[in-house]
């Protein structure tokens, strides 16, 4: 069993998730991904990424090149579906419970050179980073990983709308950082709030990038 994956994880079926979400999860979306080359190729990495979409978390693990476990909440893991995220490697959290067996369990995948994916803020929202938990920046403290923030943009679909054709699903890597911050509670509270602050322009630039990019298509409708 590699030390990138949890113990009882099937390499095989990891191998497995990751195609289909690399491949079979894609086709219904036109998916452009911007930035990949700076994810680090080795070594301890703590994804962080915004969450609006069910979505987010597969789509995301087909995009890195590597083996890589999510945080996910412990109300997935029933059933078939539980059985098969346990199979994979993903990580049940109880939210709102005293509970650091998930968390140690991710430092282990760190020190073991992997690549563990947060959403900092704890659940499905509208994707802009509002506030921030510390699990992110502690796993990273606690492991010496760097930090590796993604911007999605896409995954949910606008209230009130009806089924969408072929929608465009926009995702941007930014740069690996080390979120400085002093020893205790004090250090770790500055720490996601850098995480948070990194995650927070990055969705921007993709908003900024986005919006270019319609603006263009508009006028070339227009010429």
């Amino acid at each position: 069993m590699s030390a990138e994956l949890p113990e009882g994880t099937s390499a095989g079926l990891h191998r497995v998730a990751r195609w289909i979400s690399r491949w079979p999860l894609r086709l219904p979306f036109r998916v452009k991904v911007r930035g990949r080359e700076r994810i680090p190729r080795s070594g301890p990495v703590v994804l962080v990424a915004n969450h609006s979409s069910l979505l987010d978390g597969p789509l995301l693990l087909g995009m890195v090149p590597r083996p890589m476990v999510f945080l996910i909440k412990q109300e997935m893991f029933s059933g078939a579906l539980g059985w098969f995220l346990t199979r994979i490697g993903q990580i049940g959290v109880r939210r709102g419970e005293p509970d650091r067996t998930p968390l140690l369990t991710a430092v282990r995948v760190l020190k073991g050179g992997g690549v563990v994916g947060v959403f900092p803020e704890g659940t499905r929202g509208s994707g802009e980073i509002d506030n921030a938990q510390h699990g992110a920046a502690w796993l990273a403290r606690a492991s010496g990983a760097q930090i590796l923030p993604v911007a999605c943009r896409g995954t949910r679909r606008p209230e009130g709308s009806g089924r969408r054709l072929l929608p465009r699903i926009d995702v941007l890597f930014g740069e690996p950082i080390s979120p400085a911050g002093g020893k205790g509670r004090a250090g770790l509270v500055a720490a996601t709030e850098t995480v948070r602050n990194e995650l927070v322009a990055l969705i921007a630039e993709l908003d900024r990038q986005v919006a270019d990019r319609t603006n263009d298509d508009v006028r070339g409708k227009r010429a």
